[in-house]
């Protein structure tokens, strides 16, 4: 049986699933679905085509699914699609996508910590973290296990790459590469994301590949391309260096070196 409060508002052609917690002054919307034990604290909005799956837990004042802050909005059906077992803490806002059949995508075991935001069209993985006030612009991509400090700021279309740390206060314009540490105003990348790795179980050889890749794209002023032959050459059977590689093949905006 799901437990909700007196002063919680629900729309009846809201789905909510089984042993769900719903507190003081939520409300859940018409065309909202949650999955099963998801607990709302108290003042939650889930409003627009919003699915949520199970064991999320999303705490006072988050706001999701309501409408893009894009100007670009010109109606139809936009959605917000979360997975399971996510913390949204105090005022994180997930906003819908912009255009019609669109979709704000988030993945499950992840952290967002009080005040960050994701806007519209936002591709988020798993296990990431996002710390106080970070902030994701529109159709941002966000790999798995990344980790956005408090008050970074990405702009729209970045891409950050898994087991990446982006540093508190950055300001993140290029996409950030996967398994380093970006930080700065304008950001670059630092070094090796090396405690990272160590925690995350990547091996010593892929560790020490990675930090001669580093060594290649940021600090021997070689170009991107010759960059890239080295590590393929060097490198070929390592996936953590092949997927670095394919990250760089694939950036649109360029990557913060």
């Amino acid at each position: 049986m799901s437990s909700i409060h007196d002063t919680a508002i629900i729309h009846p052609n809201a789905t909510l699933g089984e042993d769900c917690e719903v507190g003081p002054y939520c409300i859940v919307g018409e065309h909202v679905s949650l999955g099963a034990r998801n607990k709302l604290h108290s003042h939650v909005v889930v409003d627009g085509h919003t699915e949520i799956g199970d064991d999320n837990e999303i705490y006072p004042f988050a706001s999701i699914g309501l409408k893009t802050q894009d100007l670009k909005w010109d109606g139809g059906i936009t959605w917000t699609r979360i997975g399971n077992s996510n913390t949204i803490r105090e005022y994180v806002t997930i906003h819908s996508a912009t255009s019609d059949g669109e979709a704000t995508l988030v993945g499950s075991h992840n952290n967002f910590l009080a005040y960050s935001h994701l806007a519209h069209n936002v591709v988020v993985g798993d296990h990431v973290i996002m710390s106080n006030v970070a902030t994701l612009a529109g159709h941002v991509v966000v790999e798995d296990h990344a980790i956005i400090g408090g008050l970074a700021a990405i702009h729209q279309f970045c891409h950050i790459g898994r087991n990446c740390m982006i540093g508190g206060c950055s300001k993140v314009v290029q996409d950030a590469l996967p398994f380093m540490i970006t930080d700065g105003n304008p950001s670059k990348t630092r070094f090796v994301n090396q405690e990272g790795l160590k925690r995350k179980g990547i091996s010593k050889e892929a560790q020490s590949a990675l930090k001669q890749c580093y060594k290649w794209l940021c600090r021997d002023h070689l170009t991107t391309t010759k960059a890239l032959e080295k590590m393929d050459q060097e490198f070929p059977e390592l996936p953590e260096v092949q997927h670095l590689a394919r990250f760089i093949r694939e950036s649109e905006r360029g990557i913060a070196t």
